[in-house]
């Protein structure tokens, strides 16, 4: 899939796989044992990744098959769009490629399925090789095991405007640290520029109410639980917001993109990001780039969140050994590393972060953002649940939506969006 830190989480669309669309995973198919020779044809499936990297995939495969002699890889990429559909179609028909690029929400169907094959069975000996927090991100709520290999993760900082801070009369060196900080701010530069100014331009997701320490589901993953008292409490807080228009009007209907272009065009101070913004800003936004604050993404636990990509082995393949080492082998630190080097994403491979490229300064923005991120990574949580669906977050949006226009109380709001999502969780199997 596309890498940019926005369309990690535009693109972790979720695949609804009813578990007999695939039969039980105890039927036919291959082993879980991957100790014996890495042999045999096998395919590998990634996501909206040749367009930009086809040198680079076309080395790791030719590098595999000069190290195995043996193998034979066979690559194939499939768009962004309907990349969903498409696996769920290969999984209910039998065509499921050996090795397959997914996210954990894309892998949890899979794995009740019986079709990803858990790792801490069959490739457990690989597991210190990978930070704690990107290992146990392919974990399913209610399952035992691990269901992919971590690949890239992303992260991003908060980027302010420093200019729009001063004339608000706060300090633009001292940005939001808290959320009791973020809220005061944003009132304060609501009630200066007449309501013109917004500091936000996206309603809470649920990874913002990971952030904010609200606990998202019990711990079997059986229901969610972000209709607690700090739930209701930070959708109280945004609904000030709204209110004030210290939450810019159109952020019921944002996209990251929209909300992308309200910062660059300064109606927003405040905007989530990565370094390859930084090169948007200076050539479309010069004003905007000249005054750019960089900033911490502001949580209540200390961690902040990531986004993550996975390597998932078919457990129906009929070369083990093969699919296990090659999902290994490009998502070693070696090749993490490679692939790190020529876009902006971060490895997930243990002690890869402590790489100068990831530590040392040059003076430029962009390694400073770089620098950030990958010291917030190594702590970071991926906030979202496995098994939040994209129909999930629509219901959780919906709601949000009536609590800010004064439909619903934010308890209601969110008592009704529980109820909805632990339906279609239920519906999951």
């Amino acid at each position: 899939m596309p890498v940019t830190r926005r369309t990690f989480a535009a693109a972790a669309v979720c695949l609804v796989l009813p578990l007999s669309a695939c039969g039980s995973g105890s039927d036919g198919g291959g082993s879980t044992d991957a100790s014996g020779k890495v042999e045999g044809d096998i395919t590998f499936q990634t996501w909206n990744l040749r367009a930009n990297f086809k040198d680079y995939f076309e080395g790791v495969i030719a590098e595999f098959e000069k190290k195995y002699p043996d193998t034979h890889v066979k690559w194939i990429d499939q768009p962004a769009e309907g990349y969903a559909d498409k696996i769920s179609a290969d999984a209910a028909g039998g065509t499921l490629p050996d090795v397959v690029n997914v996210s954990p929400d894309l892998v949890a169907p899979l794995a009740k399925a019986g079709l990803a094959l858990d790792l801490d069975k069959a490739a457990a000996k690989y597991r210190k090789e990978y930070l704690a927090g990107a290992w146990a991100s392919h974990r399913i709520p209610g399952m035992t095991g691990t269901y992919a290999f971590p690949w890239y993760l992303n992260t991003g900082p908060l980027f302010y405007n420093k200019s729009l801070f001063e004339k608000a009369g706060l300090d633009p060196d001292q940005p939001p640290k808290t959320y009791d900080d973020l809220f005061a701010d944003a009132l304060q530069l609501a009630k200066k520029s007449d309501g013109k100014v917004a500091t936000l331009a996206n309603v809470p997701t649920v990874e913002d109410f990971g952030r904010y320490g609200v606990e998202l589901m019990n711990k079997e993953g059986t229901a969610f639980a972000f209709n607690d008292a700090k739930g209701v409490e930070l959708l109280t807080k945004y609904k000030e917001l709204y209110d004030a228009k210290a939450l810019d009007p159109q952020a019921l209907t944002a996209t990251p993109e929209s909300s992308g272009k309200k910062f660059l065009t300064e109606a927003v101070a405040m905007n989530p990001g990565s370094a390859l913004d930084l090169d948007n800003f200076k050539k479309q936004a010069p004003n905007l780039y000249k005054n750019i604050g960089i900033t911490d993404q502001i949580t209540s636990t200390g961690h902040v969140n990531m986004y993550v990509m996975g390597v998932m082995v078919n457990s129906k393949t009929k070369h083990t050994p093969a699919s296990v080492a090659f999902a290994h082998f490009v998502t070693d630190a070696e090749h993490q590393m490679s692939f790190a080097k020529k876009v902006a994403i971060f490895p997930s491979t243990a002690g890869s972060l402590d790489d100068p490229y990831f530590t040392k300064e040059d003076g430029t923005d962009v390694t400073r953002v770089r620098i950030a991120a990958a010291k917030s990574l190594k702590s970071a949580v991926n906030y979202t649940p496995v098994l939040f669906s994209e129909q999930m977050k629509t219901a959780l949006r919906n709601e949000v939506a009536k609590a800010l226009q004064g439909k619903e109380s934010p308890k209601a709001a969110l008592d009704n969006a529980v109820k909805q999502c632990d339906t279609l969780l239920r519906q999951q199997g």
